[in-house]
């Protein structure tokens, strides 16, 4: 399965290296070509001896190596790989990582890479939990980075609690799934909408809404990592795509999304329409900032609906064409995702439901339920957006086939 592929793996000073030694035995048993560099600190919990017979490659630790005069490129080393897995991730390389700190060699290496970065957390139960240490994660992850998320145990201090370093099995059938989706969509052309719509009520004024655009922003990266030509229409958010292959279009309101896509739709295969678009507009927009009058308590703004763009696309869509829509529910969210389904006539919707803990705007995961046409419906666990992502993917990958 990963025969020729090459995978650099990067060992940081966390108590869960020595566990490593096995991942790498995984990844040469199935035919993987796999390269070491660790820092100075990893070196305190696992061998380079180790690690350099079981891998069949030198284990790099400094650019230079003062007993051969030897220079080892951290851009050449960037660029080879095909895949930078990060395991153990300690908080201080996070942050480091976050921050464009390159102070030791895998750090920089890091910052040469051109590869997608996979990292797997190891900490203390604190340290994870800290506010720190969950925005650099936050920050990894919008850039495009792939989160293996810790697994709840028993950890080194003793305590019990979230911040264990996934199993290196798991970590193994990890990359195994970012290799063996990663051409599913070749030559595919996708079109994506994602983050909210503000409807303009003055010129500082807007209707809006909490959406910040990363669970569309997380579908439009697993497609481009799948092989896919992705156009993203993306509302106001502050998360780049941050892939060279997605073809960016910011827009504000819901008139412009509406109008960007149907400029893309007919030549699209597949359109995955998760915005969280305004229902409504205010009829009429002020010139200026309509002002507090002191006259009176109260001020009336009339709402008019605007275009819906997934009833639209869903009238035009053609038998090679595949419709994907998204539903957010507070109540009733099985029998409003099939309602939407049917009456918007698209193949698949992806049901949210807030009322679970961890689903919703700004949040790092989310727990989704897909439902077909034939109102068949699978649920999943609650996971980090760019695994649901995935599982997103791969529903319309079966569904197509």
């Amino acid at each position: 399965m990963l025969t020729g592929k090459k995978i650099l793996l990067g060992i940081t000073g966390s108590i869960a290296a020595y566990k490593i030694p096995l991942l790498v035995r995984l990844l040469k048993k199935d035919g993987a070509d796999v390269r070491v560099v660790m820092t100075p600190s990893a070196k305190d919990f696992v061998t380079s001896l180790t690690l350099s017979t079981l891998s069949g490659n030198p284990v790099i630790s400094h650019g230079f190596d003062e007993k051969t005069g030897k220079w080892d490129s951290h851009v050449e080393l960037g660029l080879w790989a095909d895949l930078f897995v990060i395991a153990p991730a300690t908080a201080n390389t996070m942050a480091k990582m976050a921050n464009g700190i390159a102070d030791n060699y895998l750090l920089t290496v890091c910052l040469s890479a051109k590869c997608p970065v996979m990292f797997a957390p190891a900490m203390d139960l604190d340290m994870y939990k800290h506010q720190a240490t969950q925005q650099n994660i936050k920050t990894l992850i919008e850039r495009g980075c792939i989160f293996v998320a810790p697994s709840s145990g028993e950890l080194a201090s003793g305590l019990c609690g979230e911040g264990r370093m996934e199993e290196p099995q798991k970590i193994y059938e990890r990359i195994k799934l970012f290799f063996q989706t990663k051409r599913n969509f070749s030559g595919k052309k996708v079109l994506i909408t994602a983050g909210p719509t503000y409807e303009a009520i003055d010129p500082v004024r807007f209707i809006g809404n909490h959406s910040s655009g990363l669970m569309g922003i997380e579908i439009a990266r697993a497609f481009a990592d799948q092989g896919a030509e992705v156009t993203l229409v993306l509302g106001p958010s502050n998360i780049s795509p941050n892939r060279n292959n997605i073809n960016l279009l910011p827009v504000t309101s819901a008139k412009e999304m509406y109008d960007a896509v149907m400029t893309f739709f007919p030549k699209t295969d597949i359109a995955v329409l998760s915005a969280a678009v305004a229902d409504f507009r205010p009829e009429m927009v002020a010139d200026q900032k309509i002002k507090k009058n002191p006259d009176t308590d109260s001020i009336t703004l009339k709402l008019v609906k605007t275009d819906d763009i997934l009833k639209t696309v869903g009238s035009q869509k053609k038998e090679n064409q595949v419709v994907v829509g998204f539903a957010l529910e507070t109540e009733n969210g099985i029998a409003n995702a099939k309602k939407k389904l049917h009456t918007k006539n698209i193949d698949l919707i992806v049901l949210n439901e807030m009322s679970e803990q961890g689903v919703g705007f700004k949040t790092k995961t989310n727990k989704i339920s897909i439902i077909n046409k034939n109102d068949e419906m699978t649920e999943f666990d609650l996971k980090p957006k760019s695994e649901v992502a995935l599982d997103v993917l791969n529903a319309i990958y079966q569904y197509i086939n």
